[in-house]
C-alpha cells in the first residue's frame, strides 16, 4: 500500500529560503545605492532651477536674490537650498537632500566665492560630494 502525500518537504521548504535570502542580499544594497543617486538628481535639478530663476531675477532686479523663497521656484519635497552669497555680480548655493547623510551640492555664478557652494569648484556647474 502506497500513502500519497501532499506538500513540500523541510529540505525544499529550506533551499527556496536560502534563495530568497541571497536574491535580498543583491538586491538590497543596489536599491540603496539607487535611492541616493535619486536623491542627488533631485538635488540637482533643484540646483539648475534655482539658477534660471536667478537669471531671471536678475534681469528684473539688476542683482541676485539672497534667498531661495524670493525666487518663483517650488523645490522637490525633502530638498534644502540655501543661497550663500548673492551680490549683483555673483552667486552661490548649496542643496541636500534629507535623505543624504552629510551629502551636498554646490552650485555658484560670476564672481561669488566658491568657497560658499563647496564641493563647486567650477563656475555654473553643479557638484556633489
Amino acid at each position: 500500500m502506497r500513502v500519497h502525500r501532499e506538500g513540500f518537504t523541510l529540505i525544499e521548504l529550506l533551499i527556496v529560503v536560502v534563495v530568497i535570502g541571497i536574491l535580498a542580499t543583491i538586491a538590497i544594497p543596489k536599491f540603496s545605492q539607487m535611492r541616493t543617486k535619486s536623491y542627488i538628481a533631485a538635488v540637482t535639478s533643484d540646483l539648475k532651477n534655482v539658477a534660471s530663476q536667478q537669471e531671471i531675477y536678475l534681469s528684473n532686479r539688476y542683482s541676485y536674490a539672497g534667498v531661495v523663497t524670493n525666487l518663483d521656484i517650488t523645490l522637490t519635497d525633502a530638498v534644502t537650498i540655501t543661497i550663500n552669497e548673492a551680490t549683483g555680480t555673483g552667486w552661490a548655493a548649496t542643496g541636500t537632500h534629507s535623505g543624504l547623510a552629510g551629502q551636498q551640492c554646490g552650485i555658484y555664478f560670476g564672481d561669488a566665492a566658491a568657497a560658499g557652494a563647496v564641493p563647486a569648484t567650477l563656475p555654473g556647474v553643479v557638484t556633489c560630494n
